[in-house]
């Protein structure tokens, strides 16, 4: 961040010890110690509170990319299940009912080329 050097360092030392003198001067550099420390923990704060807004803010929009692909295969998906079901034909999409079902096994055992139906008649008869 900033670039001081040591010919700095010792150039504000003697300059400090001029002017606070020897009594004032540890006391001086102590305050100024904690002045810089507090400044860095909150300037490594603020920095930490960005990262965090910026990681948010980029797994919002992932979730808002995914949610619309999701939306949009969902939307796909009954547009297709809409078509299928106006194209089938009346009678497929009907579920029998139980009595329909019984109909149309009976119609089926009485068919007249059925030789086991036919058989079974004959032995019916004598």
């Amino acid at each position: 961040m900033f670039d001081i050097g040591f010919l700095e360092l010792l150039i504000l030392g003697v300059v400090g010890l001029l002017v606070l003198g020897p009594e004032r001067l540890p006391r001086a550099a102590r305050t100024a110690g904690l002045w810089v420390g507090r400044i860095k923990r909150t300037v490594s704060g603020m920095q930490r509170d960005i990262s965090a807004q910026l990681e948010a803010e980029e797994l919002r929009q992932k979730l808002d990319e995914q949610q619309k692909k999701l939306d949009e295969g969902l939307d796909r998906v009954k547009r297709d299940v809409e078509r299928s079901v106006e194209d089938a034909p009346a009678e497929d999409t009907a579920a029998p009912t139980p009595e329909r079902r019984l109909d149309d096994a009976l119609s089926r055992a009485r068919q007249p080329g059925d030789t086991d139906t036919d058989a079974h008649e004959d032995s019916a008869a004598r």
